[in-house]
């Protein structure tokens, strides 16, 4: 589905299904230097049991144009005007790692837009590796490495991808090559600038937290400090998953999601 944001062409994925906003919509973001085909398996369930689904690429990334914004506030504000282009008065929205940091801050600053909340891998703060930070800014292949090699738990380095001859960490790497020069350093430094602790104290929509009890990235005792700072929030933990839980463990997070959507 392609839809104009900002007078710049976005792409969201629907799930399979045609896209229709007068049902209950939930939209899916993506983490830094990715894209929507990080959520096609949990899209297309939803979209396949009675929701409405977006997963959009974010500006420069994926099928959308424009360039990659530079902050968690700025890609928040894009969100609310995202919803407005689709249609969408109210939806629920499911963000992994940078995509949960903007969800959080869509959430505390447009509350009549949101509905309920799901956190995947996320942390009040999500400080980068330095080392990290600076491969990305002079687009070094191994900022890709050490993403993949990070962003994924036992599961991910010994194989476990639950579809035969598909590889995670292979996958995940791939995808970070394809992005265009310059977006995942951008997205890693609004990640590393952002402080979501006022933040998630002004949610008021139903709150889920997913952790990953292997994730080195956003480790889950900082994961369950977002979730107390939230009130009301629910948190569930997936055993033996790294930060990757929608590729790791697509069944776990899938149950984790439908108890909030």
């Amino acid at each position: 589905m392609d839809i104009v944001v900002a007078q710049q062409p976005v792409y969201a994925a629907t799930g399979g299904r045609p896209f229709d906003a007068g049902q209950d919509s939930v939209v899916f973001m993506h983490g830094a230097g990715m894209d929507h085909t990080i959520w096609a398996l949990q899209t297309r369930y939803f979209a396949h049991h009675g929701r409405s689904v977006l997963a959009p690429d974010l500006p420069g990334h994926g099928r959308s144009a424009g360039p990659a914004l530079d902050s968690i506030a700025a890609m928040a504000a894009w969100v609310d005007a995202f919803l407005q282009a689709a249609g969408v008065t109210t939806a629920a929205l499911v963000g992994h790692s940078m995509g949960a940091l903007i969800a959080l801050e869509t959430a505390a600053r447009f509350p009549d837009r949101v509905r309920a909340l799901a956190l995947l891998g996320a942390a009040p703060r999500m400080p980068v590796h330095p080392d990290l930070l600076a491969a990305a800014e002079a687009n070094e292949h191994l900022a890709y490495d050490l993403v993949t090699s990070w962003g994924h738990g036992p599961t991910g380095h010994v194989g476990g991808n639950r579809a035969p001859g598909l590889w995670l960490m292979g996958g995940s790497e791939r995808l970070l090559e394809r992005s265009a020069p310059g977006v995942l350093h951008r997205d890693l430094a609004a990640c590393n600038a952002y402080d979501g602790g006022a933040a998630a104290e002004r949610v008021g929509c139903a709150t889920l937290v997913v952790l990953g009890s292997d994730d080195r990235m956003t480790p889950a005792r900082a994961g369950r400090k977002l979730a107390g700072a939230i009130p009301g929030a629910q948190v569930m933990e997936i055993a033996g998953c790294g930060h990757m839980m929608m590729l790791e463990k697509p069944d776990e997070t899938l149950d984790a999601l439908r108890t909030i959507l």
